[in-house]
């Protein structure tokens, strides 16, 4: 078993769900099994990814909350009981080797140190493996790196170092000597990259890449047009449905002057070499599964996001989450100084809220906002073969990310 969870990334960013950012690794998923239109999170990541690993409603697993602003009340307090068994101590108890790869946020924030203790670690939730950062996000050119419980520093001295692939290496070194050692010994491999999250970290290729694509250059407006139009070409939306209204809070993309609209192209292109970019390791790990003659007999989940696209770059977008965080806007002209490096290590970038609203296409609202869908909404994708009858099928029941 691969299950497969990526970070802020709307419903409309994926080409899979109608978007324009390609992304073939989740479309053979679809191809091969099964799209969901239906699905849906928490709207924050901590919340979303308790309720995963446990199947249980978030507030019963600990994380009503995220894990920073987590306290000493009952479903609020960021510690998943034992009684919640996590998928990966079910599953080793039955046999699987069991690992987890990229985000944990589900460790609390003053136990992810080396004084421990380590039973709320992957490692002492039913992960025998665990290769990752802890907390919400991190750098992923020097992240704050583990190997189980020990930091680790891959990176130092190779300036071209990514997390984003390095992970898909260990994923596919793990695997392999899985099955290299003991080859009827199923495993399950729950594979969690930081991408889409800020910061936007793709290589210079993939930003070159998607920048000569210009899919971005006509604006937040347009680009919702285009997803939704898309949407409905693909069947995933019945032909009635209508888009959402456009927020009177945002601005429309035409009113913007030259110099904004140079900035936010920038910002999404990064944006969108980020997610291709992590697709594309993801289809690395899916080819490995394949290659070790395993995809027959692999149950494949990949969810496009933990909850909808992030807004947390206020209005303007920035080139270090740390603004606004602290509810600093950094001016147009200011962010110029980084345009010519955004996504390289000397940013922590993140884009216009713009974007975010136009990748939650149909949907109202964003990440954080759990009373509309383009805060909960994620497309999702299943192949299990000899398994699905109904092969590239679509299914809009509700569903939840319990039911997984």
């Amino acid at each position: 078993m691969v299950l497969i969870l990526l970070d802020d990334c709307g419903f409309g960013a994926p080409g899979t769900f109608g978007g324009v950012i390609p992304t073939p690794a989740l479309d053979r998923i679809a191809k091969n099994g099964l799209r969901y239109t239906n699905f849906h999170s928490t709207a924050l990541c901590s919340p979303t990814r308790a309720a995963l690993i446990t199947g249980r409603n978030h507030h019963v697993a600990g994380f009503g909350v995220v894990g920073e602003i987590s306290t000493g009340f009952p479903g609020y307090d960021s510690i998943i009981r034992k009684e919640n068994g996590t998928v990966g101590a079910i599953l080793k108890e039955n046999g699987y080797a069991t690992s987890w790869f990229g985000k944990n946020h589900n460790t609390p924030f003053y136990q992810a140190t080396q004084a421990g203790p380590f039973d709320q670690w992957p490692n002492g939730m039913g992960f025998e493996h665990f290769y990752g950062f802890m907390g919400g996000d991190t750098s992923q050119w020097t992240p704050n790196l583990y190997q189980n419980t020990a930091p680790i520093y891959p990176f130092e001295g190779k300036p071209e170092w990514n997390l984003i692939t390095a992970m898909a290496d260990d994923a596919i070194q793990y695997m392999t000597e899985i099955k290299e050692i003991a080859p009827e010994k199923p495993f399950f491999v729950y594979y969690c990259p930081g991408g889409t999250h800020a910061p936007h970290h793709p290589t210079p290729e993939w930003i070159k890449k998607i920048s000569d694509m210009h899919l971005f250059d006509e604006g937040w407006n347009k680009l919702r047009e285009t997803i939704f139009a898309n949407q409905k070409r693909l069947g995933i939306m019945p032909p009635d449905a209508q888009l959402t209204d456009w927020p009177k809070s945002l601005p429309q993309w035409d009113t913007l002057s030259w110099e904004e609209k140079k900035l936010f192209v920038k910002q999404a292109d990064v944006y969108g070499a980020y997610l291709a970019y992590t697709d594309h390791e993801v289809g690395r790990v899916i080819q490995a599964v394949e290659d070790l003659g395993q995809l027959d007999n692999t149950l494949i989940i990949y969810i496009s996001g933990d909850n909808g696209a992030s807004a947390e770059g206020m209005l303007n977008g920035t080139p270090n989450e740390g603004t606004s965080l602290n509810g600093v806007s950094v001016p147009v002209k200011a962010q110029f100084l980084w345009y010519e490096f955004w996504g390289s290590d000397r940013t922590f970038p993140h884009y216009a809220a713009g974007w975010s609203w136009a990748m939650d296409t149909l949907f109202q609202w964003t990440k954080q906002v759990a009373s509309h869908y383009g805060g909960t909404s994620q497309g999702m994708a299943i192949s299990w073969p000899g398994h699905i009858d109904e092969v590239g099928g679509v299914r809009d029941q509700f569903h939840h990310m319990i039911d997984i």
